[in-house]
């Protein structure tokens, strides 16, 4: 028996699928299946000595100095070594943005912009450059116009 015979015998299953189909759309179940595999995603953080493993979904900031990155997340900090250009690259996907030359910030994480300044959730205040201001600000916007669909 494949799996959509499986949800429509399960008539709670199948009644909140509806309802939320109803409500938000084919478009809606798709960025709600993107968003779910998004916040499993995992990130390793390895240095010479240590190895962890955190969501990517749970990563507030990453910030460098040299070439030692601190991950931010709400459960502690860990660190890596690389390059902030290298870290981009495998975060944009999950909505990370440069907010200045040492730091990439996660666009859900961010409360507010006030002046040159970026607010995150857990009310950690980063500086954000003016070379990298209207990308942030764009980011913003996005995420914004995306919650009032």
């Amino acid at each position: 028996m494949d799996l959509l015979q499986e949800i429509t015998k399960d008539n709670t299953l199948s009644n909140a699928l509806s309802s939320f189909l109803s409500f938000y759309g084919p478009s809606g179940l798709s960025q709600a299946m993107q968003l779910y595999t998004d916040m499993n995603q995992e990130y390793v953080c390895r240095t010479k000595e240590t190895l962890s493993i955190v969501r990517i979904y749970e990563i507030i900031y990453l910030e460098i100095h040299g070439h030692n990155i601190a991950v931010h997340t709400a459960h502690g900090i860990y660190q890596k070594y690389g390059s902030l250009s290298d870290e981009l690259k495998v975060l944009s996907r999950y909505g990370f943005i440069k907010c200045n030359q040492s730091v990439l910030v996660a666009v859900h994480k961010i409360r507010s912009i006030q002046q040159d300044t970026v607010i995150l959730t857990d009310d950690t205040c980063l500086h954000m450059s003016r070379s990298c201001a209207p990308k942030v600000i764009m980011a913003i916007a996005a995420k914004v116009s995306q919650q009032e669909l």
